[in-house]
């Protein structure tokens, strides 16, 4: 359950609230362009606070995790997080996770709002292991501080040094009396970039210690959210990936390790060796127009190559840029497509991923 004083403060502050996966979330502040562009040259703060937590304990928690993860789990260390998915049977994603390594015997699962019933239902299916699955999404808040003033900004409001923590690592500390914080150096916005995890009964305290310091910090929605991780090209569950995509498919070969045994790993090293029908690329438009999701794409005979997945005006390119999936033998960078904007085409070209 999200911190209610914490809504309270968003609407204090003038912020748009939005439905989302079931949650109450802040879309907005100031707006779009001023938010996104304060997290590529400051700092800005995000209430993430709907992403969810299940914990994996047990003798047998990482076998069970090499099954049901892509990743290869055997590379964790306790303070290392991984970027994963949890593949389906049917050559798709179920959804894209960290992981994160607490100890040998115990794992935190960082999901997608959206999803947080439909993973843990799907961990408990095939949970054919030594250990216990617990979902505790209601007890957390998650507050990530984005941008290239952010480790600035900690060491300055908590008087700590977090410098020596690396890229895609964790600690549990004490940030003043805020005790037992999980501070992680990941983020979804291409920027140097913490997040908070914390319990519920903390959130608007620590809102309120990072809007202390003496650096521009400003808050962040959902809306600047999508466009910073989209000029980076990372995917977003429900839009770029979903039960139907592969993971080859979307660019996330990486984390598809075909050293491990996973739930249909077979599925995807015979796709790897028979190669892809389609996918995931880069796209900006050239001219006028923005592309949206299902948006149909075509090349200049006329014919059906594709489908947006996602687009958007990019605050810091100033261009429409975009994702979609395309056939194969259409995807060299440089290829000029058409996209279908309501009754008439727009100009694009594909090009390499990130735009940024």
């Amino acid at each position: 359950m999200i911190d209610l004083e914490l809504t309270s403060k968003h609407k204090s502050i003038g912020a748009k609230i939005v439905d989302y996966a079931g949650f109450n979330m802040p879309v907005q502040y100031e707006g779009v362009i001023t938010e996104h562009l304060s997290v590529r040259n400051n700092a800005g703060v995000f209430d993430v606070s709907h992403m969810g937590e299940i914990f994996v304990n047990g003798d047998e928690a990482d076998n069970f995790l090499q099954f049901i993860t892509s990743n290869d789990i055997s590379k964790l260390y306790p303070g290392k997080v991984q970027y994963s998915c949890l593949p389906n049977n049917n050559g798709g994603i179920v959804d894209d996770i960290l992981v994160y390594k607490i100890s040998d015997s115990s794992f935190m699962l960082v999901v997608n709002a959206s999803n947080i019933e439909k993973d843990f239902n799907w961990l408990n299916e095939n949970n054919t292991f030594n250990c216990e699955i617990i979902n505790d999404s209601s007890k957390y808040s998650l507050l990530a501080l984005q941008g290239p003033n952010s480790l600035i900004i900690l060491n300055e409001v908590f008087n700590v040094d977090l410098s020596s923590l690396e890229y895609y690592c964790f600690l549990k500390c004490d940030l003043l009396e805020i005790k037992d914080v999980i501070v992680s150096r990941t983020g979804y916005t291409g920027e140097l970039g913490y997040e908070l995890y914390i319990q519920n009964k903390d959130a608007l305290k620590l809102w309120d210690y990072l809007f202390s310091s003496k650096h521009e910090v400003k808050p962040i929605g959902l809306a600047a959210r999508n466009t910073l991780r989209l000029e980076k090209g990372f995917c977003l569950y429900g839009n770029d990936i979903d039960d139907t995509t592969s993971p080859l498919e979307a660019g996330l070969g990486w984390i598809t390790k075909f050293s491990t045994k996973f739930i249909n790993s077979d599925f995807f090293i015979e796709q790897n060796k028979i190669g892809l029908d389609k996918k995931l690329v880069g796209f900006e438009v050239i001219g006028k127009g923005i592309a949206r999701q299902h948006y149909q794409v075509f090349n200049y005979n006329n014919e059906n190559i594709g489908v947006v997945t996602s687009g958007s005006m990019s605050p810091s390119l100033n261009k429409a840029i975009g994702m979609a999936y395309v056939m194969i033998n259409e995807t060299q960078v440089e290829n000029k497509i058409l996209i279908k904007v309501r009754n008439k085409y727009i100009d694009a070209k594909i090009v390499n991923l990130p735009f940024l």
